[in-house]
């Protein structure tokens, strides 16, 4: 920003501002600035407030504008802020920047090879921890704030503080920042907290807080914003609000932009303290929004952004900077472009709520006019979630499911990329949403805010589904805040806030910065000084790296491959290799590089090679030996080095030259062994007389020795192997064994760990190499865990004593036995000794041995076994011993009775009259059953017959009916099996015609009749055409005539055409009828239509009749066709054909015809039309009456405009008709007619009247004298800048008067340059574009008055926007240096300067201007060129340096690693810095030749390498040779993975409709796993698995809300999804309402209800019960109709009838008219039956419920003892118990007014014995025939039992 100062110059303004740098100890730190100002300024360095002074570290080198510092060999102390201060006589001005000098970083040790590695770290030491980070605050200005973290680690790390990226000493103002101890309260670890005093806008940021130790790194951040305090309203409700911002005192830049794009504006704003920005818009403050961005860029600018710019957009920007010096502004006016060719009606903003939709819609100029739809830059495809739909010229979106991340900018965009904008708001918890993408640097901090609706809410963080740390996480208010200090590409992710149901997610995406490796040392010499040693010495890379380095230094064996690293050094300078560096003598070659973060240098060999012989050290000495007789002894060591030594054996020298030899014949042999720094001797089979033995070891500088020590061999123990467990009783002997190898051996004994000595007690014996410790007199103390212990071997033994006190060891107490009949039971008691007897008592009697019972004895165990038990064996069992006993309690119970088969429900379909069996079959033969049809239990009767076969249990239905079906359950008790039995009728078929589908040709109009024979010949046939069901009506008629079937159409016309359908039940025939039409006629009257004259303007109809309705024609106009528009339009109304004409004009006259078809010669119909001229009507003036002045002696005109030329005009002053005569002439111009009258009088004054034959108009004239003409305001002086427009305004009186301009006394004509307004009373004068010529006065003349004022043009000043920027260039290269000025230059007003001189003429130089670009071109630059080059104006200069380099071969674009599948192509190239350069490829080392699978080409720079059919074997290394340069890239060819091509979709679909999910992998065999939820699916009859070649689809029929949830598909390691399926419940309507019926009883009634979906199903229920098909109830669906029909009807179906599917339902009411009751089967007139029997009485009548009376000789009787009364649907019982003599007589059924009657009859029968019958044979003598009761029997007695006893 620039400030003006009158004539006294320009102050100092900085262009440039230094930067801040970091440098390492003793390197090189340089700051650069560039200040200008008239007089140039004085530029002085300070540090501290004191004004620095050259010296020979420290110089301030300029070059004109260019101001630097240079401090040469950085200290520690050097550190700090410089400030650059420039003065001249106009003002000052300053800049500062931070130096931060880094101490080096700690150098690698060197390894020494005899020293051993440092220990690790002590316990507890680890790497810095956050215990607590800061928190992120939102505060306002002026506020205390407090950062506070506290870190653990061990040892304990150093804190220090961040400023977004920066430390605190470098931020530019710091001096309210105070660091100080935070309070840990007793709590471990260090603390360290930031306070910030009265904080300010320039301190919002992010703060880090980093932590440091010997074992790592750890930082932690928090987010700081500070907001500007709400304003005050002023005290004076009336006082004018001030201003936000100052006025512009110039006028502000102006920046066109399209409709559609981006704006962006940058102000770059420098001041201590820091300034506070503001953007203003139009006068009013901005804030950030979705459109609106603000932010700071990397160049320190502030930055405004406008999205997607709109008519609305346009206005002035204002950048305001303050502080407590002052205010600047910046300003510029935005201007947004509108396309030519516009959207119809634009998009609007539009708000919706989370989980719902949003619908935005616009309309385009034309249907045809394809459209796209964006969200911000991303464009969006039609599918379930973005609904895109074309309706005409309306384009409409629809979001489906709202979520926070669709809030936004959406736009619709047409041809020619006109787009129209519109903002999506997102109503829901969550109110700031994630911005869709963030890209951070790699190293830099990352921050995420959300804000939400509610304060204090608790949301969840993720990255990629995983929890982040919660010391990244921080909450105030409504604010969440997310913090990643220092990001890495691992913390690249979805990062995602959850707050409930609603979420949020970004894109984090991590960029690398791309550093420059360092530079190879310089000036490397080696020098061969001291005897094995040699110097290595160098110089620093030039120019120095930008980060810490080291150097590393290898060595290689001359002769060998490999370099081997030796040293890693810190500073430069010299490094001495001594010989012990090298692992063996040798000629040595030695290289060095450069090392640093951003990588590695390229190798400098050090010419020459040094012989260094390595000096020996003992590394690992010998050490003393002691082994086995027999066994080999080794002995070894390790040296520093490679080297020879021998080996001596008690003194005497052993020949190293052989592999193996002996002391000396028959003597001891050996063996010497040398593995490169390892020396072994073994010596073999040593022997006793061996022991003592000294070896020793010797070569140059190490001598070493050890002794050799023969030991005994080991004792081994043979018996026991494994542990031996010994139970005893009291006062038993216990004897333990142990044996060993050999006799002799020392045998030591333990018990519980102590050593056991021999006693009375314990006595210890030895027999050769047994061993044993006896216990003579066992006791329980005496039990524990013995050892015997024979050198390192070990036997064990547990001894347990148990006291005899005690016999029976299990059970302790009581046990409980359940059992079941027939199953085994097992009790069992164990003894502590196996010899013990015992007893076993059932219930207090000792149990015999049987096969029922069996008595087991096993060792100390004894048994009671029952085979198979049964209920009398239940009890209580003793098992006995002296006084001791265990007792066992069984319970033996019957088991479950259970249904082996069926197991799973049964379903069986039988036809009318079919014999239908349901068995069961029973775990238990005795098993009682219960059969149940309908929940009623069913009784046997001649209809339905019960069986029982051993298991198998039978219900038989002989013959049955449709009625006999329904749900069957067999009851067994503890089980049930369950049948569903459905019993249909006949088929229904279709006996004539034979074949299936017939074609029939029938005339039009005609009679059609289709016809059809069925049987049975009740059978219902329905009819259709083309799918729909047709119903009989006057036009179609179906009939029924035995088993014919007729449709009948008597009028056919063609339109009836098509395919009808009768169809059955069970089978369906198909006519396809066709319909031929008669030739289409004009249906008009003989004669030809008479001619049809219009008047201009009217409309016109011409209409005529055709035969047919859907016939085409065709109109003509004079032979032409006519084409719909220009006004003519074209009915069709049925048969009749219009056409119309709106408004008639003679260009309508003509003859019309309608033409009936194409073809020549086809029926047609002809119209004339006549159009009469129009009338003459006044054009003007419009208004109908219209005011004249006219000032008196002049010429008073009145003129009109007629619509044509030669109508009769008349002309009348108030009333009086006017002549031309005298002063009145009357002038006729072609459709102009004029009034005039000469010398104008006062009392020519009236009204005047201008008739025409159809219109008139009014003049109302005033003569009177004119008022003087005035100037009302002066003209006003006015400066502009050159390029601006000037506008000088005044005002004149009387409005109309006419003003004279003039420009330094000439009259002033309008041209491109000047125009001249009028407004009322406002006369404007605007000159364009002025230029410095321009300057001068502008008059303004009006009558005899004028006003005059001066216009001054000041020169623009010719700045440059953009500066000069040094360029490096090649030898060779073409050089382009550009600036771009604010303004557009004349030729010439800049000039190219080299050294300050003008630059000479050369035909390399080239200048060009372009706009407001300058350049300068220099072609094929040269060393020459090199140097520092400007361009100056009047007003501005900047300079830049032009570096040339020698052209040097160098790689531009180098080779990349390749990864591919096997079988494919790799391609390497990469691109030299010069043409023709020849080189060699190589694979693996092997050169690559041209072939058939190996294409070598280059073009120009590139070289290109092709390697096709490739197979794993090929990976490898792919290298590049030219000359000296190498580049190398890595081939890596992988097995071809199965991908997934195309994953799955989400899908959203309706309840009961089939979702399909589809993927493609990338082959065709590969098997797929399908999952849900996590779960893995199979197959099922719902759930179809497809494979079709690469496609994979999941098929979910009749889907339901379970089947809604996550799926996901998996391929070996690749996975698509999750995907989510959406079941929407379907939402059913009824179309068609039931309706009530009326049926009379024993008829059958029809309901009906239509819904609005087809595959719903639905529930029926009559009076409130459920009703499921079966008997006299039939349920029927067809399509999206559902039908209900009950037969044979009775009173009690009456009542309501629901149909309900889903939320939808219908209600109607059924009315049964009663039939009086009548018995339809009577009971037998007389009825025997024997005494003692049961005597049934059974009567049906007509319907079911119908009360019947049962009396005997006319006395009602009631249910009792007696007497049952049955009632089964229409079936009535009655039922007499134990029938007696007394019970005889007459019995009365009452059904409503009709009785039968009934005589029983009680029979006797004497009784008769045969012989005498034993017990059990009874049931053999009661088989024989009727028996009589005897009299002492009681009643239910019975006589088999009765002649058992006698």
């Amino acid at each position: 920003m620039k400030a003006g100062s009158g004539d006294q110059g320009s102050p100092p303004c900085f262009l440039r501002f230094p930067r801040p740098v970091r440098v390492l100890s003793g390197a090189e730190a340089e700051l650069k600035c560039v200040v200008l100002g008239e007089p140039p300024p004085t530029v002085v360095w300070e540090k501290g407030g004191q004004p620095l002074a050259a010296s020979e570290r420290l110089s301030f080198p300029a070059d004109g504008a260019e101001h630097g510092l240079l401090l040469s060999g950085a200290l520690p102390t050097d550190a700090g802020v410089y400030v650059c201060r420039a003065r001249n006589a106009a003002g000052e001005a300053y800049a500062a920047a931070a130096v931060t000098v880094l101490e080096p970083p700690a150098p690698e040790p060197e390894p020494q090879p005899a020293e051993r590695p440092l220990p690790p770290p002590g316990a507890g030491e680890g790497a810095p921890v956050f215990l607590t980070g800061p928190r992120s605050q939102w505060v306002l200005r002026g506020a205390e704030v407090v950062l506070e973290c506290q870190v653990g680690g061990l040892p304990e790390p150093t804190l220090y503080w961040e400023k977004d990226g920066m430390a605190l000493d470098e931020v530019w103002d710091s001096s309210h920042f105070a660091l100080e101890p935070g309070r840990t309260e007793g709590r471990p670890g260090a603390s360290l907290a930031l306070r910030i005093l009265a904080v300010r806008l320039p301190d919002s940021g992010v703060y880090v807080c980093h932590a440091r130790n010997a074992h790592g790194h750890a930082r932690a951040g928090a987010l700081l914003q500070v907001h500007q305090p709400p304003e005050s309203p002023p005290e004076d409700p009336d006082e004018v609000p001030k201003p936000v911002v100052e006025p512009l005192k110039c006028a502000p830049k102006t920046f066109w932009v399209n409709e559609g794009k981006h704006a962006k504006f940058r102000c770059y704003v420098m001041g201590k303290p820091e300034p506070e920005i503001e953007w203003h818009w139009e006068g009013r403050p901005l804030l950030p929004d979705r459109r609106r961005l603000m932010y700071r860029d990397r160049g320190g600018g502030f930055v405004l952004k406008v999205l997607y710019c709109q008519a609305k957009d346009r206005g002035l920007y204002v950048c305001a900077a303050r502080n407590s010096a002052g205010q600047t502004l910046s300003a510029v006016q935005l201007h947004v472009k509108e396309p030519r060719f516009r959207f119809t009606r634009p998009l609007q903003d539009v708000e919706g709520r989370e989980h719902g939709i949003a619908v935005l819609e616009c309309k385009v100029p034309n249907s045809r006019i394809p459209t796209a739809w964006f969200r911000e830059d991303q464009r969006l495809l039609p599918c379930r979630k973005y609904e895109q739909i074309e309706e005409g010229a309306v384009r409409r979106l629809i979001i489906h499911r709202l979520k926070a991340d669709d809030e936004g900018v959406y736009l619709c965009e047409m041809r020619g990329r006109v787009r129209t904008v519109a903002n999506v708001t997102v109503k829901g918890p969550i109110l700031k949403r994630l911005p869709r993408k963030l890209d951070v640097f790699e190293g830099e901090n990352a921050v995420l805010l959300v804000e939400t609706g509610e304060a204090g809410v608790e949301g969840c963080w993720t990255r990629d589904g995983e929890d982040l740390p919660a010391i990244c996480q921080s909450s105030s208010g409504h604010m969440h805040a997310l913090v990643l200090p220092g990001v890495t590409r691992e913390d690249a992710g979805e990062v995602t806030f959850s707050l409930g149901n609603s979420h949020t997610t970004t894109l984090l995406r991590v960029k690398c910065v791309k550093h420059n490796p360092p530079g190879p040392p310089l000036l490397v010499e080696m020098f061969k000084g001291h005897k094995n040693t040699v110097l290595l010495t160098w110089k620093p890379p030039e120019p120095a790296p930008e980060t810490p380095f080291i150097y590393r230094l290898e060595r290689q064996e001359v002769g060998s491959e490999d370099w081997i690293q030796c040293f890693s050094i810190v500073k430069a300078g010299a490094v001495e290799v001594p010989g012990d560096c090298v692992p063996s003598e040798g000629d040595y070659r030695f290289r060095i590089c450069t090392v640093s973060e951003h990588g590695r240098s390229p190798h400098v060999v050090f010419h020459g090679s040094a012989h260094l012989v390595p000096t020996a050290r003992l590394v690992a000495g010998l050490e003393d030996v002691q082994v086995y007789d027999g066994e080999d002894a080794v002995f070894s060591l390790h040296l520093s080095t490679i080297i020879q030594g021998t080996w001596f054996l008690n003194g005497e020298e052993l020949k190293s030259h052989v592999p193996e030899g002996e002391v000396e014949p028959g003597a001891l042999r050996y063996r010497v062994e040398k593995k490169g720094l390892q020396h072994r001797l073994i010596l073999q089979a040593v022997k006793h007389q061996d022991s003592g033995a000294l070896v020793g070891f010797s070569c140059p500088g190490v001598q070493d020795s050890a002794a050799l020590t023969i030991q005994d061999p080991p004792v081994h123990i043979l018996d026991p192997r494994e542990h031996v467990f010994v139970h005893a009783i009291t006062s038993e002997c216990v004897m333990l064994t142990c044996e060993v190898d050999r006799e002799g051996a020392p045998v030591h004994w333990y018990k519980d760990g102590q050593e056991v000595e021999e006693s009375d007690f314990v006595v210890l014996e030895n027999e050769g190499a047994h061993h044993r410790l006896v216990l003579p007199a066992a006791q329980p103390p005496d039990g524990g865990e013995f050892q015997c212990v024979a050198g390192d071997e070990r036997a064990y033994f547990t001894v347990t004593i148990t006291d005899v006190s005690s016999w029976i060891v299990y059970p302790s107490g009581k046990v409980y036995v359940a059992a079941v009949r027939l199953e085994r039971v097992v009790l069992t008691c164990e003894l502590c000794r196996p010899w013990a007897e015992v007893r076993w008592t059932k219930d207090g009697e000792e149990v015999v041995e049987s096969p029922a019972l069996l008595l087991q004895k096993e060792d100390t165990v004894r048994r009671l076994v029952l085979p198979a038990v049964q209920l009398e064996d239940s009890g209580e069992y003793l098992c006995e011993i002296d006084d001791e006993s265990a007792s066992f309690t069984v319970t033996v119970t019957e088991p479950p009775v259970r249904i082996i088969y069926p197991r799973d429900e049964v379903t069986l379909v039988a036809v009318s009259l079919e014999c239908v069996v349901l068995m069961c079959e029973l775990s238990r033969e005795d098993a009682p059953v219960r059969w149940y049809k309908d929940g009623l239990e069913v009784e046997e009767s001649e209809a339905l017959v019960l069986e029982s076969d051993g298991p198998r249990r039978r219900l038989v239905l002989p013959a049955a009916q449709p009625e006999d079906g329904g749900e069957f359950v067999c009851d067994a008790g503890d089980d049930s099996a369950f049948f569903t039995v459905t019993v249909t009728a006949p088929p229904e078929r279709i006996v004539h015609p034979a074949a299936r589908a017939l074609d029939l040709q029938f005339g039009a109009p005609g009679r059609v009749e289709l016809r059809c024979e069925v049987a049975p010949a009740g059978s219902q046939v329905r009819w259709y055409k083309d799918g729909l069901e047709v119903e009989a009506s006057d036009v179609l008629q179906l009939g029924a005539e035995g088993p014919i079937r007729t449709l009948t159409l008597p009028h056919a016309e063609p339109e009836d055409a098509g395919e009808y359908v009768c169809e059955t039940h069970d089978e369906a025939v198909t006519f396809n009828v066709s319909l031929a039409e008669p030739p289409v006629q004009f249906l008009a009257p003989e004669a030809a239509p008479s001619p049809l004259c219009v008047a201009p303007g009217d409309p016109v109809v011409l209409s005529c009749e055709l035969s047919r309705a859907g016939a085409l024609v065709f109109w003509s106009h004079n032979g032409r066709p006519v084409q719909e528009g220009e006004g003519l339009e074209l009915h069709a109304e049925g048969p009749r054909r219009i056409l119309c004409i709106r408004a008639a004009d003679p260009a309508h006259a003509g003859l019309y015809t309608c033409q009936s078809g194409a073809a020549p010669g086809a029926p047609s119909l002809s119209f004339t039309v006549q159009v009469a001229e129009p009338p003459v009507r006044v054009v003007a003036p419009e208004a109908a009456q219209t005011r004249v002045r006219s000032t008196p002696g002049g010429d008073l005109e009145l003129a009109v405009h007629l619509s044509g030329p030669g109508g009769p005009v008349r002309w009348y002053k108030d009333g009086e008709r006017l002549a031309s005569q005298g002063r009145v002439q009357l002038e006729q111009d072609g459709a102009r007619q004029v009034l005039r009258v000469r010398g104008a009088r006062s009392r020519d004054a009236g009204e005047y009247l201008c008739d025409t034959p159809q219109d008139s108009r009014i003049f109302l004239v005033s003569v009177e004298e004119p008022p003087p003409v005035k100037l009302v305001s002066e003209l006003t002086p006015l400066t502009v800048h050159e390029g601006d427009d000037a506008t000088f305004r005044c005002e004149v009186s009387p409005p109309d008067a006419d003003v004279t301009w003039l420009r330094n006394g000439a009259v002033v004509t309008p041209g491109p340059q000047l125009e001249m307004a009028q407004n009322g009373s406002s006369r404007t004068l605007t000159l364009r574009g002025c230029q410095l010529e321009d300057a001068g006065t502008v008059t303004a003349r009006a009558g005899g008055t004028a006003t005059s004022a001066r216009l001054h043009v000041r020169e623009t000043e010719l700045l440059f926007l953009r500066r000069l920027q040094d360029v490096r260039a090649e030898e060779g290269q073409d050089v382009c240096l550009q600036v771009e000025t604010g303004r557009v230059g004349a030729a010439g007003a800049v000039r190219w300067v080299r050294g300050g001189v003008p630059l000479p003429p050369d035909s390399r130089l080239a200048t060009t201007q372009d706009g407001h670009v300058h350049r300068l071109l220099i072609h094929g630059v040269v060393p020459a060129d090199q140097g520092t080059y400007g361009c100056e104006s009047h007003h501005d200069r900047t300079l830049a340096r032009l570096s040339v380099r020698p052209r040097q071969l160098r790689v531009l674009r180098p080779l990349e690693d390749v990864t591919i599948t096997e079988g494919g192509s790799a391609t390497f190239q990469l691109e030299l810095s010069q043409e023709g350069v020849t080189g060699e490829w190589a694979r693996g080392g092997v050169r690559l030749q041209q072939g058939p699978t190996c294409q070598i080409h280059t073009e120009g720079h590139t070289h290109h390498l092709v390697l096709s059919g490739l197979g794993l074997a090929d990976s490898g290394c792919i290298s590049f040779t030219a000359d000296a340069l190498r580049c190398a890239a890595r081939l890596t060819v992988r097995e071809a993975p199965v991908t997934i091509v195309q994953g799955p979709q989400d899908l959203e679909v309706t309840e009961g409709d089939t979702a399909t999910f589809e993927c493609q992998l990338s082959q065709a065999l590969a098997d797929i796993t399908w999952e849900k939820d996590g779960r893995p699916l199979t197959p099922s009859p719902r759930l179809r698995l497809q494979a079709l070649g690469t496609r994979r689809l999941l098929q979910l029929r009749r889907c339901g809300p379970m089947d809604a949830g996550t799926y996901s598909c998996t391929v070996g390691m690749a996975r698509a999804g999750p995907v989510h399926l959406v079941v929407r419940e379907r939402k059913v309507s009824v179309l068609s309402e039931l309706r009530s019926v009326h049926a009379r009883e024993g008829d059958g009634a029809t309901f009906e209800c239509t819904l609005s979906e087809v595959e719903t199903t639905g529930n029926w229920e009559l009076g409130g019960r459920p009703l499921r098909p079966g008997g006299r109830i039939r349920i029927r669906q067809e399509g999206k109709k559902h039908f209900l029909v009950l037969s044979e009807l009775c009173a009690e179906d009456a009542g309501e009838v629901r149909f309900q599917a889903g939320p939808a339902q219908s209600v109607a009411q059924l009315e049964v008219e009663a039939l009086p009751l009548q018995m339809c089967r009577r009971p037998p007139r007389e009825k025997s039956v024997l005494v003692g029997r049961r005597a049934v009485l059974e009567v049906t009548v007509s319907r079911s419920g119908g009360q019947v009376c049962w009396l005997r000789e006319g006395v009602e009787l009631c249910p009792g003892d007696k007497y049952e009364l049955r009632s089964h649907g229409a079936t009535h019982s009655l039922v007499i118990h134990d029938v007696r003599p007394e019970d005889q007589g007459t019995y009365c059924c009452q059904a409503g007014a009709d009785s039968a009657y009934t005589q029983l009859l009680v029979e006797v029968i004497p009784l008769q014995v045969a012989r005498r019958t034993e017990p059990g044979q009874a049931g053999a003598l009661g088989q024989r025939g009727r028996r009589m009761p005897l009299p002492w029997e009681g009643v239910g007695g019975r006589g088999t039992g009765s002649i058992g006893r006698q």
